[in-house]
Order: C-alpha cells, then structure tokens, then sequence
C-alpha cells in the first residue's frame, strides 16, 4: 500500500491518468485507474473530486478512440486533455537506458508529473527506438519509461514486482488479477530469446524486440 511521501512538493505537482476512452466514452480499465488515482492523490495530500472528475469524462467525444489525459493538481482542480490514439507499431523495438531507477523511491509508486528520470530516458532514445527499459540500483529491469514489461514465459507472462521498484500498471494490474500474469525478478539476461512484451492501458500488449 502506498504511503504518504513526504514533502515539500513542487508547486506544480500533478497526479494523473493517461487513458483509453473508447468510442462509446467508455474508458477502459476505468475501476482500476480510479483507484490508482485515490492512491495517488492520497500519497500527496490532494483532494479528488470524483464528482469533477466524472463530469469530466462525460464531455469526452463519442465516435472514435481517444488518448484522454486527467490531471488534479494541488488545489483539487481536474483537468483533461484528448488527442487522437494513432495506430502502434506491430513491434516495438526496445533498449536498455542508461538510466536508473532506485527501488525505494516512493515516487515510483503514483504515477505524477515527477517523471524527471523517465523524460531523461525517452529524450536519449535513438531513431528508430519505440522505448527504453529502465533497470534499478541492482541491475534488476524494472519498466519502459511509458509502459510496464512482460515476458512470456510457459503460457504466462512475468512481469517486475513493485519491490524492484515501478508503477503499479493499470494493465500489468488487470493481467495479474486475471492470473495472465505473476511477478518474477528479471534481469537483461531473461529477454534473451523470449517473446518480450510492454504495454499499458492505452495500447494494451505490444510485442517488443530487443536491439
């Protein structure tokens, strides 16, 4: 359970939820996000409005799928923003950054706009990369800067515990819940010769190649 991290915050601090609303409005996996977005908002001391934030929602365009982005800042103002969701790759193509998480960060465990190490990462990617996976102090893989990892293994896929030090993904949430998925330690060693997989809410499962 996420704790309360300890201040003082940036003034521009925000929690959010980058999601898929459907074409119906519907947002997928919307119980989950909400309850990460409690989590959140609780860990720093916002307030959340579920009241705004369901009428937010409601003035999302019907029609086609869109990419919905919602936001509570300090004073428990919500605010989302759409794009349109463009088509993924069929393959991702994935690196190893350089850069490295530290597992008792308790910032790794809401999703915020405290997202310095994972702009770093996504800046330094080279043309032709879709994402880069993260590692931790121990060499351990943790997550994609935009996505939680996978690796299939006998007909399940094994994603990071949260004790390596990660977001608790909607979808990796979702896909242990259903069983599809169970924790297991990784390292760069594992993806050797495995289907590997990122993924979020937004896009869902999305092959991924090493290289």
């Amino acid at each position: 359970m996420q704790g309360r991290i300890p201040g003082p915050y940036p003034p521009d601090l925000t929690v959010f939820e980058t999601m898929r609303a459907e074409a119906d409005r519907s947002i997928r996996l919307w119980p989950l996000h909400l309850a990460r977005l409690r989590r959140g908002c609780a860990a720093v001391g916002f307030s959340l409005d579920e009241t705004a934030v369901a009428q937010a929602l409601a003035s999302l365009p019907r029609g086609r799928p869109l990419r919905a982005r919602l936001a509570i800042d300090a004073a428990g103002a919500v605010a989302l923003t759409q794009a349109p969701l463009p088509p993924s790759p069929p393959v991702w193509r994935v690196v190893i950054s350089d850069e490295r998480l530290r597992s008792d960060d308790p910032w790794l465990g809401i999703k915020s706009s405290q997202r310095a190490v994972y702009d770093r990462a996504r800046a330094r990617l080279k043309p032709g990369a879709d994402e880069a996976l993260l590692l931790n102090e121990r060499g351990e893989l943790c997550e994609g800067t935009i996505t939680s990892l996978f690796v299939a293994e006998r007909g399940l896929l094994l994603t990071p515990p949260l004790s390596s030090g990660l977001l608790p993904g909607v979808l990796r949430e979702s896909l242990l819940a259903a069983g599809r998925a169970r924790e297991a330690v990784l390292s760069p060693a594992d993806l050797a010769g495995r289907e590997v997989f990122c993924g979020n809410a937004l896009r869902g499962l999305i092959p991924a190649q090493l290289g």
